[in-house]
């Protein structure tokens, strides 16, 4: 037995190695917290404090120095992050994972991102490209200065390859990609629905929500009546089934913010809260830093939160303003058809045929051979893949593709000293059009939108495809000062914005309608913001947190008086599913049956209602949810009015209608959790922040993850929520009172598992607690040195 012994012990050293081994290649690859370091090109020392949940201070002598201290620890706290959304961007992701990533990668390359980020940085002014390089040679530094790859290389047996001045421009095509990703899918929708169904029809079903109007500067929409005519065709019978039926009336991308002046502010100070809705992941997408240096002007102290891959602060407060974002859902994208000759090669513009540009792209594939993919090109942008009639094609005309929808001008709102000057630096600003809302320390507030927009002419819907083929141009160049839709210093001292139409009149037709939001949370917080007089800090953030299920109560009450009859819950057993709905619908909270209910009946109403339309869609390779309309307008009407001639096929009467979506949609839940009573709003809804890497490694799954817990809220309510979509950071500041404020993010600072900071701010934002705008006292000092 000795020596069954002696080979079980050396067997136990050898996984005892191995596992020491691999904790010290692990640990190889975290940041450096504490010390000094030599970091090249350097003006002077710079000081890289961090507190104890990692919320990071910078301060040096000027802003290249910052912007190199910052893209060091960017590199060293989350590069993988970083180089998943360059080549994410750049449809280079079958290089680092293999060729399961070639669909994305080939769906990308129609962009052809990395060049334009190519010919964007070069036209870049110098006092942008030169912070552009500073930060670049921070990240390279960062990442030669790790003892180790990042954990995720060593798994896939990669390494890293060095940041180029491209993948920062790449990182900001990423967020048009989140933000803008309908990418003309949405105008071919409406096309074809437009040609399915007569024009009163396609009036009614495409209209804005007369029910929950939130516009900043009150202007209202009047509700377009049902039609007198019959359901049309396209819209009664399920020609072709559906795989994916699924409804988007909310977009869920897009986030919240609102701000009270003086008036409304304690003490009279203005305040701005902020909370981005990005898709939840770990790590998160932002990063806080505290940023100080110096220049002609005097002594800078910016603080907020920053995307790793970029130089500057994203939203913020700089002492003088402090301002965020929300996703303006508005148009930025038109769809051109094109005439093809019978060859396909050439297109019809201003009366001759063009030759499309043939771009080839070559995909690197890690463990296979690599892939050339075509892109064929038009004046006015490259061909889309969505097929069109014979002897025709689509092709994309995006705010991206140009070279003024991307620059590092934002960088300017760093040393904005007023709303006035805030709002004219938003104009030609190229990134992902955005809602700005900027408060000062004067107590003044205003909103604008951020972003380069495009001045068209020409008159058509432009939300449907067009024909552009007689050459008169319809984008004559960007919108100037004069023309950017904003409002500053308003009568009402609150401003809103929440993914919803923003304004009305003229200042609409500026911006178009790119499937803006239903209203319903808009009006939420509008609301919110009337109820008092004046506000703190604690005030709003308790708006952010604000999870009462208005938007649903209308269902509640239809389920209620209409269709949990007696007879109806008699006969189908549904007398503990009448009661949950009648106790506890109100609030989107997790332990919420009723609220689950409700929601799912009313979801499977409209899927019940608009099955032939998603069908007719999926026959054309599009989806219900690309469409520019709101269900639950039309469908509520259609199911107020209760014609049985506006009534699909599959159904005999509406109350059949309605009872069969409560059945269904209550067996869809018992089957997924036992029973009624444990199908609570916290069972579907929980964080699920996983690791990217984490479904490839289940094991570690536990390691990689974030906790996770059934969460509060929803699309239609202030705290969103919703199956992995959600609040990415919530933010509350007065600017020259920062010491006041609230920032508190998903996850934590660090994408390193084995770092202390991986989860710094997680528990606090699963409870909805604030924490402190600025860093907390300092635990580590790190000192970077020329």
């Amino acid at each position: 037995m000795t020596w069954l012994k002696r080979i079980l012990g050396g067997l136990l050293l050898l996984i005892l190695l191995v596992a020491l081994a691999l904790w010290l290649a692990l640990r190889g690859s975290l940041a450096q917290l504490d010390g000094e370091r030599a970091l090249a090109a350097l003006g002077a020392p710079v000081e890289a404090q961090r507190d104890a949940r990692g919320y990071l201070t910078l301060t040096a002598e000027d802003r290249l120095d910052v912007a190199r201290a910052l893209g060091f620890v960017h590199a060293q706290e989350r590069f993988f992050q970083m180089d998943l959304m360059r080549r994410n961007a750049a449809g280079e992701l079958s290089a680092l994972v293999g060729a399961k990533a070639l669909p994305l990668d080939k769906a990308r390359r129609m962009h052809r991102f990395r060049h334009r980020a190519e010919l964007g940085i070069a036209a870049l002014p110098a006092e942008e490209r030169v912070l552009l390089d500073a930060y670049v040679s921070g990240v390279n530094a960062g990442l030669s200065a790790l003892s180790n790859r990042p954990p995720e290389y060593l798994l896939l047996r990669q390494a890293p390859q060095p940041w180029v001045a491209a993948d920062t421009i790449l990182v900001a095509y990423g967020m048009y990609l989140d933000l803008q990703s309908s990418q003309g899918r949405d105008d071919i929708a409406t096309g074809l629905l437009h040609d399915a169904v007569p024009a009163d029809w396609y009036g009614f079903l495409t209209q804005h929500s007369a029910d929950w109007q939130a516009a900043m500067d009150d202007s209202q929409v009047s509700a377009v009546p049902l039609p007198a005519s019959p359901l049309p065709q396209a819209l009664r019978t399920v020609k072709t089934a559906c795989s994916d039926c699924s409804l988007r009336d909310a977009r869920d991308l897009g986030s919240n913010n609102f701000a009270v002046a003086a008036a409304h502010g304690v003490d009279g100070r203005a305040i701005v809260a902020d909370d981005m809705h990005l898709g939840l992941r770990s790590p998160g997408t932002w990063f806080k830093a505290r940023m100080k240096w110096k220049d002609a002007a005097g002594s800078h102290d910016v603080a907020g939160v920053t995307l790793p891959g970029a130089p500057l602060l994203v939203a913020g407060s700089n002492g003088h303003i402090a301002w965020g974002f929300t996703n303006t859902t508005s148009d930025w994208a038109d769809v051109v058809t094109l005439k093809l000759n019978a060859a396909g090669t050439h297109y019809m513009a201003g009366g001759v045929e063009k030759p499309l540009q043939r771009a080839v792209e070559h995909i690197e594939v890690a463990g296979g051979a690599p892939v050339d993919h075509v892109v064929l090109e038009s004046e006015w942008g490259p061909v889309m893949p969505q097929k069109a009639a014979a002897g025709q094609a689509y092709v994309l005309r995006w705010v991206a593709h140009d070279r003024e929808g991307m620059n590092l001008r934002l960088m300017n709102m760093e040393t904005a000293a007023n709303v006035d000057e805030a709002v004219q630096l938003a104009v030609g600003a190229g990134m992902p059009a955005q809602n700005l809302l900027v408060a000062d320390a004067g107590g003044r507030i205003a909103w604008t939108v951020v972003g380069a927009m495009p001045r068209r002419t020409g008159g058509e819907d432009m939300d449907r495809p067009q024909d552009w083929s007689d050459g008169r141009p319809r984008w004559q160049g960007w919108l100037g000062t004069a023309e950017q839709p904003r409002i500053v210093d308003p009568a009402d001292g609150r401003l809103w914005t929440a993914n919803s139409r923003m304004v009305g009149g003229a200042a609409l037709k500026v911006l178009g309608n790119g499937g803006y939001d239903l209203g319903a949370r808009g009006q939420q917080i509008r609301d919110g913001l009337r109820a008092q007089d004046k506000f703190d800090e604690a005030g709003l953030h308790a708006i952010q947190l604000d999870h009462r299920a208005l938007f649903h109560q209308r269902w509640r009450n239809l389920l209620l008086t209409q269709v949990l009859t007696p007879d109806f819950v008699a006969a189908n057993g549904l007398a503990d599913y009448r009661a949950e709905v009648e106790k506890s619908a109100d609030a989107a909270r997790p332990d919420a049956v009723g609220y689950l209910l409700v929601r799912s009946f009313r979801l499977q109403a409209l899927k019940s209602l608009f099955a032939p339309l998603a069908g007719l869609l999926e026959a054309r390779e599009l989806k219900l949810s690309d469409l520019k309309m709101v269900p639950e307008t039309p469908g509520w009407a259609l199911i107020q009015a209760g014609r049985p001639d506006t009534l699909p096929a599959d159904f005999k009467s509406w109350p059949e209608l309605l009872q069969r979506a409560v059945l269904v949609s209550r067996s869809e839940l018992v089957a997924k959790y036992g029973s009624v009573a444990a199908s609570t709003w916290g069972a579907d809804n929980t964080t699920s922040m996983r690791h990217p890497l984490s479904a490839a490694l289940p094991a570690l799954s536990g390691w990689l993850d974030q906790a996770s817990q059934g969460m509060a809220g929803d699309s239609h309510m202030p705290r969103v929520h919703n199956h992995g979509h959600g609040q990415s950071e919530r933010m509350v500041v007065s600017p020259g009172h920062e010491e006041r404020g609230i920032l508190v993010i998903p996850g934590g600072q660090s994408g390193h598992p084995m770092s202390p900071f991986y989860r710094g701010d997680h528990a606090a934002w699963l409870a909805g607690e604030p924490l402190p705008f600025l860093p907390g006292t300092t635990q580590h000092r790190l000192v970077l040195r020329p």
